[in-house]
């Protein structure tokens, strides 16, 4: 596991709200400010990545999280400190949602020894185990069967612990998504299964790869029930994440399928030429969840327009922290090459 960097800045808030944010009581002005920060940092940071990634200052593959905000902040301002994450390669989000700094994942996007994983992961593999973040996983669907022996690992111990795999449409198609839900409903283990459906597998729209009705029934044959919620409100994400983590820590697991949105390619690399401008665009100006959100703020009274430019004003100072740190943090020495390869227990 890697070191953290020297001083703590801009992890989201999400996670020190403990359980309390997942009482089902109606979120209040702080809780959606929170919430509104969480997302900011998100969205602020992957445009950051994507700037440094066109400089040439992030190699390998990269995917932003843009659009997608709202699913990975309203299901973290549910869990506990015992719960666990796993999630894909588009993990930059889930990152900074579950509490990790913003300099150390920046600098790991980089390739520096001052990133979670010291340089060695880049952005599809590093982990926080004081966040109980099991990564970022580069093969699809991956991390399912991860995340259920996670959830096996909280029962086990006698832990009252959820473990939440989030993983996209696109991976829901895979075999070892199946044996997993069977797993989990066959030993009753603590799982919240999130297919965050954003309507592309890399280059194919859903409706021409996925047959049936949803991604979230999906688990009827093997008796775990699933629910559809517009991935694109933070409410709606926090009320529906709020029952089902309830059900998961019981020894329930549930399916939630997100319907949310990235606004970006697949990774860097995708012209994303399968889709319109016009879509994209539409998307934005009708369902962008930042968006949704600040109208929340302002027109039920929980924050004046000055407030949340201040607010844009602090996540920007933060994301800009993280870039100057990572440019400014060493590579990793060559004599690191072969350490972190082997755990003996």
């Amino acid at each position: 596991m890697s070191r953290q960097p020297s001083k703590k800045r801009g992890g989201a808030s999400a996670k020190r709200n403990g359980r309390a944010a997942a009482n089902g009581a109606a979120p209040d002005s702080g809780q959606l400010l929170r919430w509104y920060r969480d997302m900011l940092l998100i969205r602020r940071f992957e445009e950051r990545a994507g700037q440094m990634y066109g400089m040439g200052l992030i190699g390998g593959f990269c995917h932003l999280y843009i659009g997608q905000e709202a699913v990975v902040v309203g299901i973290q301002a549910c869990l506990g400190e015992r719960d666990s994450v796993v999630t894909g390669y588009r993990d930059h989000g889930h990152m900074l949602a579950a509490g990790m700094d913003a300099r150390g994942v920046m600098a790991e996007l980089t390739g520096r020894e001052g990133g979670y994983s010291r340089g060695k992961g880049g952005s599809m593999h590093m982990f926080s185990r004081e966040k109980n973040f099991f990564g970022g996983h580069g093969i699809v669907a991956a991390q399912v069967p991860i995340g259920v022996g996670l959830g096996f690992s909280h029962r086990y111990r006698g832990e009252d612990g959820v473990s939440v795999v989030y993983f996209g449409d696109g991976a829901a198609n895979q075999g070892q998504v199946y044996e997993s839900l069977n797993l989990a409903a066959l030993w009753e283990l603590p799982v919240l299964f999130v297919i965050e459906n954003n309507k592309y597998g890399m280059g194919t729209a859903v409706s021409r790869a996925a047959a049936g009705s949803g991604l979230h029934a999906r688990g009827g044959g093997f008796g775990i029930p699933g629910r559809l919620v517009d991935g694109m409100d933070v409410r709606a994400v926090h009320a529906a994440a709020s029952e089902a983590v309830a059900e998961a820590r019981s020894g329930k697991p549930v399916i939630l399928e997100m319907e949310t949105y990235r606004y970006r390619g697949h990774s860097m690399s995708d012209p994303a030429k399968y889709r319109t401008r016009e879509e994209v665009n539409r998307m934005r100006r009708d369902r962008d969840p930042i968006e949704r959100l600040r109208h929340v703020l302002e027109s039920e009274g929980h924050a004046e327009e000055d407030a949340l430019k201040a607010i844009d004003a602090e996540i920007r100072e933060v994301v800009a922290d993280a870039a100057r740190f990572a440019e400014e943090s060493p590579e990793p020495n060559p004599s690191e090459l072969h350490t972190d390869v082997l755990l003996e227990a």
